[in-house]
């Protein structure tokens, strides 16, 4: 048996009030001289408006046509309320007034002012509110003092809905914003990681295999060690991918999991894996270099490095001996890669990144 939910039990409960409301209304409109009840006008009028207010209000979102937005739910039964006023105030008559049309308009008016278009907004809420105050002037005189003191009672009723629709429309936009924010960091924190470490690894099979063709015209003989980093680097950058889409199928702290770090350990093991027949690299690191450093200098210092590396096979491939130093500068950790290419290293285009490694650095 399915249960239903506290929400549900109190949309049910305010849809009864609303239809009893309306019901009330139609019986005093109804109403001739032998009722309880003053006379009232004819039932036709009133029929219409809060026919075409329930509609707007009670609709289902799932089964409502497209041409029902929030400006036409809101404007379209207000416009009938405001000709059933002015048509009652050029008759002269006195028609009694219910609490479900009201009740209707002040719905619409929290739906105009939460829900429709910022361009919409104040014209469908003050077309709401200025049908819910011409309505006491179908059985009041405007110028007298019940008109007056109805008057002040709709306008602290639409101040009401007004700012407690706007308070709600101003928390979803903030959840709005938030939830952007979120989402742009972590599309930020994925090109990172795709260019700090895929792209790592899949320039340097690039540049091996370059070196691969060079060397099996004049040395094939000492292919086997840079076929065996064309392989390291492969795996390298697939095991980066996994981490990456395991980052995209995570949330919340788990992602963090998974995002790919670095620490001055690993520097060590990305020198390695950088060093070919070819190019020799060497690391010079100052004994006064700590491991227990705070994990967030570690991983910059590894990202510093990596990115070095990364930009001198793309820039500077010639380059034979490279150079990187940790020193301790007065309780601050220096990197520095150096390196003795001449650049002009010849790269296919859709290799060359957009430059925004060392932007993404800062």
């Amino acid at each position: 048996m399915k249960s239903v939910s506290p929400r549900g039990c109190a949309r049910g409960f305010a849809v009864g009030v609303l239809l009893v409301a309306c019901v009330y209304d139609v019986l005093i409109v109804g109403a001739d001289g032998t009722s309880a009840l003053p006379t009232a006008g004819p039932v036709v009028p009133v029929l219409a408006v809060l026919l075409v207010g329930l509609a707007a209000v009670l609709w289902p979102a799932e089964r409502r046509p497209e041409w029902l937005t929030p400006q036409v739910r809101t404007a379209g039964p207000a416009v009938v309320s405001v000709l059933y006023s002015v048509g009652a105030l050029l008759a002269g008559g006195d028609i009694l007034f219910g609490p479900g049309e009201a009740v209707i308009l002040l719905c619409l008016l929290f739906i105009a002012v939460r829900h429709c278009p910022p361009g919409w907004t104040l014209g469908c809420a003050a077309l709401d509110a200025g049908a819910l105050l011409l309505m006491p002037m179908r059985y009041v005189a405007p110028s007298g003092d019940g008109a007056l003191a109805l008057v002040v009672v709709g306008l602290v009723l639409i101040g009401l809905v007004a700012g407690f629709a706007a308070y709600l429309r101003n928390l979803d936009y903030r959840r709005m914003v938030a939830v952007s924010e979120i989402r742009r960091g972590e599309r930020v924190a994925i090109a990172a990681d795709l260019h700090d470490f895929v792209a790592h690894h899949v320039t340097g099979i690039l540049v091996q295999t370059q070196m691969a063709r060079m060397m099996a015209r004049s040395q094939p003989q000492e292919l086997d060690p840079v076929l065996s980093g064309i392989e390291r680097a492969a795996t390298e950058a697939l095991a980066s991918m996994r981490r990456t889409v395991g980052v995209l199928r995570a949330s919340g702290p788990e992602a963090a999991d998974h995002r790919p770090v670095g620490d001055l350990a690993g520097i060590a093991e990305l020198i390695d894996g950088f060093a070919t027949p070819i190019q020799q690299v060497t690391l010079r690191r100052d004994p006064a270099v700590s491991d227990d450093l705070p994990h967030e200098v570690q991983a910059a210092a590894f990202r510093v490095v990596q990115e070095a590396l990364t930009n001198i096979r793309r820039h500077a491939a010639d380059a034979e001996h490279i150079e990187v130093r940790l020193r301790d500068c007065v309780g601050r950790l220096e990197v520095s890669v150096a390196d003795d290419g001449r650049g002009g290293t010849q790269f296919p285009a859709a290799a060359h990144g957009g430059g925004f490694g060392l932007v993404g650095l800062k």
